[in-house]
Formats: structure tokens, sequence, C-alpha cells
């Protein structure tokens, strides 16, 4: 179901209240292009089937692609079978929690949108460093 279709629905009361961020407002969509989310559906929403927690909507960079490619999650090479054109820098991604954590402790963590990451992301990420590295939108 389209997300703008999803929105609609909530709003009249049809389907499960809004996913909320890690501000306590309603998490808003963090890319369409690329397409993101664990359920590629543009926002960083999560469920019983994410064990990997893809909560944190940050925009990549060349630091932090290279330290994910390092870590066996190579993310800026294209996968054409599976759809995925790789990420360069400047795409917003949904990350796992523990790997945005994890790079933050090697000083490589990239900027996120707060009010794109789910607040699930404070089960392994502290607040304050999320918002040390939020991504000032205008």
């Amino acid at each position: 179901m389209p997300l703008d279709d999803t929105n609609r629905r909530r709003d009249r009361g049809e389907g499960p209240p809004p996913a909320r961020n890690v501000l306590g407002g309603t998490l808003l969509p963090c890319s369409v292009a690329p397409l993101t989310g664990f359920f590629r559906d543009g926002c960083c929403n999560t469920g019983p089937q994410d064990v990997g927690l893809h909560v944190v909507c940050a925009e990549m960079t060349s630091a932090f692609l290279d330290f994910s490619k390092a870590r066996g999650n190579d993310l800026s090479t294209p996968r054409p079978e599976y759809g995925f054109a790789g990420l360069k820098p400047g795409d917003r991604w949904c990350l796992c929690a523990a790997r945005w954590e994890e790079a933050r402790r090697a000083g490589l963590a990239p900027r996120v949108l707060l009010e794109a990451t789910h607040v699930a992301a404070l089960q392994v990420v502290a607040l304050e460093h999320l918002r040390a590295h939020c991504l000032d939108v205008a």
C-alpha cells in the first residue's frame, strides 16, 4: 500500500496508530528515492520481523559506507538482482540501530533525521547521541 494511502487510512481511524519518532512525534518518511525501510515503505518502521532494528534514518557519507562495507554490509555496491541500486553519499537510509551505534563509537556515525528515526532506536542508542548527530533540515 502506498505511503500516502496508509496515512489516509490511519487518519480515518483505520489501522494501527502512527509510529512515533525519537522526539515523540509522528514518524516522518526517511526516503523514497532510494526507497528505504525494513518494509520498503519509505519510513524506518519496525516490527517483530525486523530483528536488525532498521530504525535510524541517516544520511550516508563515504566514511560510513566504507565503515559498513568493512564490517561486512556493503551498502554501496549495486545489487540489481534485488532491485538495489547501491547507496551513495547524501542518500538517506534506515540503518540498523546497532550499526549506527558502532559507527558512532568509531567516530564515523552519519548524521540522522530525528523526526524520521523510530522511537525503537532508543533501545540501542541514547537520544543525546542522536541529537549530537542531528541533520539540520531547513
